[in-house]
């Protein structure tokens, strides 16, 4: 068998195909906002740190935001809400523009970036739509994920390389502005999409999907690898500074992603890599995958300081990146299984905030490490933060290796196509 059948078998899905080509216009802008929010501001104020205390603002802001807008989005539908809370957000975007443009004193860009975080999480938006569509089929929601995360990381690499474009080649306003326009219109042609969308689900309800049984340390385990994230990037801007090549370090960190792209398309045609049969063993395989990013994470750590070389650190963290996907891709599938039913943008997003304050975390003390100790130290804070991962996936793994796993979302019918025309 081609190792793209099972992405063909994915996009032979009626509207499959369609509501993934408007998802990714979306999804480009989420690695261009930040980039060029900074360098707008730093440009226009002559300020680094400001522009780094709006954008974190931002991020804080999205944190608590995000899962509330998502919990609107499963009672709703994802067309009836996340398209005017993109406008909204958008609002903040322009606003900011307008606010930078026209010298607006300090506070007004916080205010202007801060009503940014009204932004829908669309990649989970697409996963629940796979999850919907592939209801019962484990093997093929695995591929689903694991294409999912190949794109948030082409993504990745792709965003922050053409909003510094657009801010260097055109205007400084040029990356949030032309970042706007592709957030909207991708978010209208995936809302567009009506047949694929999963049925709101308006019953009430009580709690949070991060209190059901295992997600409290799943989520805890996605915040230390999100420091990983933060304190890599960090760590290798200012090694690449300290070399004298400060424009490499794009190009570097990059490397990273590809690792994670490729080996998140590999992992999701090899049916080795299919989800188990339980809740149990599949968080023992994402402790070993928790366990394999640790291992690997030394790479980087190993070639600063045993050669200091920035092309050494590039094939690490190449090498290093391809731990990550698998993790990702478990580790979400891991929150899909655990998220009670109707709430799964929820539970996803709540995931994706974890993320994003260990990545704030991360990179304060990947910062921290390089300015007072060097910035090779910096590379010892995404080593700790995956064995901190994994000391938290391993008892975790353990635990549930010995209770019977509840209904999960994946179980039941199947129900590949569903076409009531709703809005998710």
């Amino acid at each position: 068998m081609s190792p793209l059948t099972p992405y063909r078998r994915l996009f032979a899905l009626p509207g499959a195909l369609a509501f993934t080509l408007g998802n990714l216009v979306a999804r480009l802008p989420m690695g261009m906002f930040s980039v060029s929010a900074v360098i707008m501001i730093a440009g226009a104020r002559g300020s680094y740190a400001l522009a780094g205390a709006v954008t974190a603002t931002g991020l804080a802001t999205t944190a608590v935001v995000a899962p509330w807008t998502a919990r609107l989005v499963d009672r709703y539908g994802q067309a009836r809400v996340a398209v005017p809370a993109t406008a909204f957000a958008l609002l903040g975007g322009t606003g900011l523009v307008a606010c930078v443009r026209f010298g607006a004193p300090d506070w007004a860009l916080f205010a202007a970036y801060a009503a940014t975080a009204t932004t829908p999480n669309t990649g989970g938006m697409s996963r629940a739509r796979w999850a919907h569509l592939l209801r019962g089929d484990a093997a093929a929601l695995h591929t689903a994920n694991s294409f999912e995360q190949a794109v948030d990381e082409l993504c990745f690499m792709l965003g922050p390389v053409l909003a510094a474009f657009l801010c260097g080649a055109v205007a400084p306003e040029a990356g949030m502005l032309v970042g706007c326009a592709l957030l909207m219109t991708g978010v209208l042609l995936f809302a567009a999409q009506r047949s694929t969308q999963p049925p709101p689900r308006r019953a009430a309800v009580s709690g949070s999907p991060g209190l059901a049984p295992g997600m409290p340390p799943l989520l805890l385990s996605f915040l230390a690898t999100g420091a990983v994230f933060g304190a890599m990037e960090v760590a290798t801007i200012a090694f690449a500074d300290e070399r004298g090549h400060p424009s490499a370090a794009g190009v570097v960190l990059a490397l990273q992603a590809a690792g994670s792209c490729g080996a998140g398309l590999v992992f999701g045609a090899t049916r080795r890599g299919a989800p188990l049969g339980t809740d149990a063993l599949a968080a023992r395989r994402y402790a070993v995958c928790v366990g394999a990013m640790a291992v690997l994470l030394t790479l980087p750590l190993l070639a600063v300081r045993l050669t200091g070389s920035l092309v050494a650190l590039a094939g690490a963290l190449l090498v290093a990146g391809m731990a990550t996907a698998p993790t990702m891709v478990t580790g979400m599938t891991l929150v899909q299984r655990r998220t009670p039913e109707g709430r799964l943008n929820e539970g996803m997003t709540l995931a994706v905030t974890g993320l994003l304050g260990g990545i704030a975390g991360g990179s304060a003390a990947g910062g921290w490490m390089a300015e007072h100790l060097s910035p090779a130290a910096g590379f010892t804070v995404p080593v700790a933060a995956a064995a901190t991962a994994l000391a938290i996936a391993v008892p975790g793994a353990r635990a549930r290796l010995a209770v019977r796993p509840a209904r999960t979302p994946l179980s039941g019918p199947s129900n590949r196509v569903h076409n009531s025309g709703s809005t998710h």
